[in-house]
């Protein structure tokens, strides 16, 4: 009750404008459907949550909902939950290892738990003055415990639902550049909501409090911090300064994010004050390139063919450039920074690839070349940036040391040295450095934030050196991909998708972990490889008894089903082991959809034996129970009642046939106890101990023991409960003697026309 007025609460505001001393907010609601959690082996196992915020909101608040569903004996459940803005959230929730040259920045997260006692979780998770744009929550439950549970059975199952509620303001004063703006900041808001605009090329935006009184107070301190930026829940998301005794109190950022709003919180520590400042801002444009011409073909890499038209006359040299590069490597035209013209080329999906001409860059050391890289949109942060460097050692002009690179979101780097780091405004860069010891560098980044990157390059000269005329020419190669190195030999890139939202990640197997399969720490051995794929093809083997056992006794139907289920069973597991031991005839999807059928239809067609009806009416069971089969395999293969529903079934016809049979008989049926003690205890025994493997003991860990059992005991019972052969039909099912064209049998005659 209490949740659904808060709810009501929320929509009502959601409809209305509120005004607090002179700012208007409004308030919206955000609500996503529930989802089946499942543990954590993967990130196919995530359920990830995409949300967008809108520019000026000053509060975020989600409700965050567990409900644990049906289940028995559900003990204390953690839930996991982690929160990024910009990309889906980088996890490592059972501490697997990432590939070599990967940048990771692990998410924030918190922890849910459901007791034991109860059915439900609400929490709220508040966000005051969030960074706008893309928000991603994902959640999963503790790391997979290894049992293979089958859909059906009832077991601990738990939902989780996420509602976000916005509280943003419509009204956010906006400041000039160097433009003073008086603002009074009074209870019980006690803070004052400002935005500035930075400009591309600005390398420098400073903050101002000239001048704050307070009014009616016995104090004349306002107590008074400045807030820049907007919170990410990333460390140095926001940068603040204590104003408290200082005037003027001034703020100042380098490399500020580019062509977006930045947030100025001006903060009123002390209570029940009116204060009234004076606040201004202003930005600097450290630096620009150069225009480019207006002629674009000149410039833009259009590949290796139109490049070598318009460069005839350079020098076939590898260490030389295009005449582009050259110009651009002339420090006489007093351009402060090289920026090469980028080409975005979209291969596919969660594919691009940034290419330059001729894929390489002279980087010189008395200004930095920079590239700029357009990942601006969500459909880019799904996926996995690889930057790669790799230096022309004979291309080296100059006392050369290294190549300095660094990589930033929003805003360049355009400083560089071997003491600076690659940081920027409230965003964390990520250092390269190539040199001719060590030609080449790479760096992996999984789900890159979704915003313009800039690589930045500059030659870093030897100490106490003459640092003119040095450069070097570096091959620059960035791509996005769906998989880090696709996921290697041992894993699968699966594209998953969340409502309209494609992202992928890595399933891995043969025992492999890691965000790109590469962490070895528990993988299968080759020997425990070709053991597995030995156990589960192999043990099919023991389906020749019951063919020979079916064709002795006169049921051809039975034998075939008996060796279709054990080609397809031998030939999937072939298939489908998870290492380099794997041998596909067909395709997988066909060989598991048969495999499943020949299965279920096997044990189908033997109770139907067992019944012992009439033939015309057996046949028309077993070829309607086989389609009713198949239909029920194509809507879900893994669900147990499609093996149960069969079998009981199948027993009811069972178990009426030997009712009619004992009333007219006026005797127990079958009538003999040897049948009962020697054939039908000891397969019943033996198919009871064959599904109770399956069912309830197989993991991933003894998959290949207990589903080698489950072919045994199967196979097993069947020789044991196939029916003995009629008193009319001969051993094999077939006749003593041929008398011509006619086929003589103990009772009757069937005359074959030969054509």
């Amino acid at each position: 009750m209490a949740k659904c007025l808060f709810l009501c609460l929320w929509l009502s505001c959601a409809v209305s404008r509120c005004s607090v001393d002179g700012e208007t907010y409004v308030n919206e609601v955000y609500s996503k459907t529930p989802q089946k959690l499942a543990k954590y082996s993967w990130f196919g196992n995530v359920r990830l949550y995409h949300f967008t915020v809108p520019e000026d909101t000053v509060l975020l608040r989600w409700l965050l909902t567990a409900i644990r569903g049906s289940g028995f004996h559900c003990g204390d459940q953690d839930i996991a939950v982690h929160f990024r803005a910009g990309a889906p959230p980088v996890i490592n929730p059972i501490l697997m290892g990432f590939p070599n040259s990967t940048a990771v920045s692990l998410a924030f997260n918190l922890t849910l738990r459901v007791p034991s006692g109860q059915t439900i979780n609400i929490t709220q998770f508040n966000v005051t003055n969030p960074v706008p744009g893309d928000w991603f929550i994902a959640a999963h439950l503790p790391k997979n415990d290894g049992k293979i549970e089958q859909q059906g059975l009832p077991s601990c199952s738990y939902l989780f639902q996420t509602q976000l509620y916005i509280r943003r303001a419509a009204d956010t004063s906006v400041l000039q550049n160097n433009i003073p703006f008086t603002q009074t900041v009074t209870a019980p808001l006690n803070q004052a909501q400002l935005k500035f605009f930075v400009p591309e090329f600005t390398s420098k935006f400073d903050v101002y409090i000239l001048s704050c009184s307070v009014k009616g107070g016995l104090t004349s301190d306002c107590g008074l911090s400045v807030i820049l930026g907007s919170a990410s829940l990333a460390s140095s998301s926001v940068m603040t300064v204590n104003c408290s005794g200082k005037e003027p109190c001034s703020a100042s950022v380098s490399n500020p994010p580019w062509n977006s709003w930045v947030r100025v919180t001006v903060q009123l520590s002390q209570p029940n004050i009116t204060a009234v400042f004076t606040i201004t801002a202003n930005y600097t444009v450290g630096c620009k390139p150069l225009s480019v011409p207006s002629d674009f073909n000149t410039s833009l890499p259009l590949g290796p063919s139109s490049l070598s038209v318009s460069s005839s006359n350079t020098s076939s040299n590898p260490g030389s450039s295009s005449p582009a590069n050259v110009a651009l490597a002339n420090s006489s035209d007093g351009a402060c920074v090289r920026n090469p013209t980028v080409m975005r080329e979209e291969q596919d999906v969660l594919s691009v690839r940034f290419s330059v001409a001729n894929n390489s860059v002279r980087v010189a050391s008395d200004v930095p070349a920079m590239l700029a890289l357009d990942l601006n949109s969500a459909a880019d942060s799904g996926g996995a940036l690889i930057v790669q460097l790799d230096v022309n050692v004979s291309s080296l002009i100059g006392a050369f040391d290294s190549v300095r690179a660094c990589l930033t979101t929003s805003s360049p780097v355009l400083q560089l040295n071997t003491s600076q780091s690659c940081d920027a405004a409230f965003m964390k860069g990520y250092s390269l450095k190539v040199s001719s010891n060590e030609t080449k560098a790479l760096l992996r980044i999984p789900f890159p934030q979704a915003a313009l990157w800039y690589l930045s390059l500059q030659t870093i000269c030897k100490s106490s050196a003459n640092c003119t005329n040095t450069s070097a020419v570096v091959s620059v190669s960035v791509s996005l991909s769906a998989c880090i190195d696709d996921c290697g030999p041992y894993g699968e890139c699966r594209l998953l998708r969340t409502y309209s939202y494609l992202y992928a990640a890595c399933v891995c197997k043969a025992g492999w972990l890691g965000w790109s399969c590469s962490d070895g720490s528990a993988a299968l051995s080759f020997s425990r490889q070709l053991s597995a794929a030995l156990l589960l093809t192999l043990s099919n083997l023991l389906f020749i008894p019951p063919i020979c056992v079916a064709l002795y006794r006169g049921y051809h139907v039975e034998a075939t089903v008996y060796f279709f289920t054990m080609f397809f069973s031998t030939f999937y597991h072939a298939c489908d082991q998870p290492g380099v031991t794997v041998m596909c005839i067909m395709d997988y999807d066909t060989l598991q959809f048969c495999d499943f059928l020949g299965s279920v239809v096997a044990v189908w067609v033997t109770i139907v034996c067992m019944a012992r009806m009439p033939e015309p009416v057996k046949y028309v069971f077993f070829m309607a129970g086989t389609l009713f089969i198949a239909m029920a395999m194509q809507l879900d293969r893994r669900g147990l009642w499609n093996l149960l529903g069969p079998v009981l079934f199948a027993l009811i016809i069972m178990v009426t046939s030997w009712v009619c049979r004992g009333v007219k008989r006026h005797h127990c049926y079958p009538p003999k106890w040897k049948r009962w003690v020697f054939f039908l205890l000891p397969g019943m025994m033996s198919a009871l101990i064959g599904v109770c493997v399956y069912v309830f003991a197989q993991t991933d860990s003894n998959y290949y023991y207990t589903h080698s059992i489950w072919h045994i005991m199967v196979a097993t019972s069947v020789v044991f409960l196939l029916p003995p052969r009629e008193k009319d039909v001969p051993p094999w099912g077939w006749p003593h003697k041929l008398c011509g064209y006619k086929i003589c049998r103990n009772q009757k005659e069937e005359l074959y026309a030969v054509t």
